[in-house]
């Protein structure tokens, strides 16, 4: 609720969904099912609270233009390369067009020691070839209520990462790569640092 009333207080529209749920992909399922007047749904996951506006656009912008793809996320290099080796950033690995090959919360693809057990010039340097995905989600409507259908297969019941249902039913996900992207809140530390930064932001525009 304390999520409804900050958001009536700009003026959004606000949709309670059922309890039983256990992803926010099947609460927007919910809401879109009976929202037909709308060709795409974004999802905007709440760990990502300074997504920005452009990259929405940029989103819905590929889901008009090609019809091949039922979902569009995006992904953007490692800014700290030490942050591809926690579970709590999903990496994710395109094909050449761009397309989703894999989700995972470990740094992919795997990167053997060279030379008997010597470490590759990328491995000290910390660099991975995955980038961090964000949780954003763009859906064609008829592709989110066919998602939710879906039971959870053995990938993404191992990563717990829903995502990977889309890809092993055959749906392809086009990652826009993006140079930068917002930081993600996994953390209660990382919570308790977005607070402070949101904060001080706000002391400087009161001046």
């Amino acid at each position: 609720m304390h999520i409804a009333e900050a958001a009536f207080s700009w003026g959004a529209e606000v949709a309670l969904t059922s309890r039983s749920h256990c992803s926010g992909t099947d609460r927007i399922a919910e809401v879109g099912r009976n929202a037909k007047q709308f060709a795409f749904i974004i999802n905007i996951q709440g760990d990502e609270p300074l997504v920005d506006p452009r990259l929405i656009d940029k989103i819905v912008e590929k889901l008009r233009s090609d019809r091949a793809f039922g979902i569009v996320t995006a992904a953007h290099p490692f800014e700290h390369p030490e942050d591809a080796l926690s579970p709590h950033q999903v990496k994710v690995v395109v094909d050449l067009a761009g397309n989703a090959l894999y989700f995972s919360r470990a740094p992919i693809p795997f990167q053997p020691p060279r030379g008997g057990g010597v470490q590759s010039a990328e491995q000290k340097k910390g660099r991975f070839l995955s980038l961090r995905h964000q949780g954003i989600y763009g859906f064609r409507r008829n592709a989110l209520l066919q998602f939710v259908k879906w039971k959870p297969a053995s990938l993404e019941r191992a990563e717990s990462l829903e995502q990977l249902r889309a890809l092993e039913n055959g749906i392809k996900v086009h990652v826009l790569i993006t140079a930068k992207g917002s930081p993600g809140i996994d953390t209660l530390a990382d919570a308790e640092a977005l607070e402070k930064k949101l904060a001080r932001a706000e002391r400087r525009i009161s001046r």
